[in-house]
């Protein structure tokens, strides 16, 4: 007998659930139909916005960019410089190549 109430209880829990959704839903599309002029609108200057951002945005980027790479190299110089010149040092012993 338990078995039937929890399957009743189960079948009426889904259908409450799938009726809320569904009217969610109509009511949903109904208000993103009624507010598309505005969606547009607000794609449209969005877009504007972004023609006139993005190169501002990309020249900011590139410059972080730049001060971010030399503040991780900088580190690096001490090294570089050792490198350089037991590259020279080298470069000098070495005979000439023949052409």
């Amino acid at each position: 007998m338990a078995f039937l109430v929890l399957g009743g209880l189960t079948f009426a829990a889904i259908a409450v659930f799938l009726t809320v959704a569904l009217v969610g839903t109509i009511i949903h599309l109904a208000v993103r139909l009624i507010l598309l002029p505005l969606l547009l609108l607000k794609w449209i200057i969005a877009g504007i916005v972004m023609l006139v951002v993005g190169p501002i945005l990309l020249v900011v980027g590139i410059v972080g960019f730049v001060v971010a790479a030399i503040a991780l190299a900088l580190p690096l110089l001490p090294l570089l410089l050792v490198a350089g010149i037991i590259w020279m040092i080298v470069r000098a012993n070495r005979p000439p190549a023949v052409a």
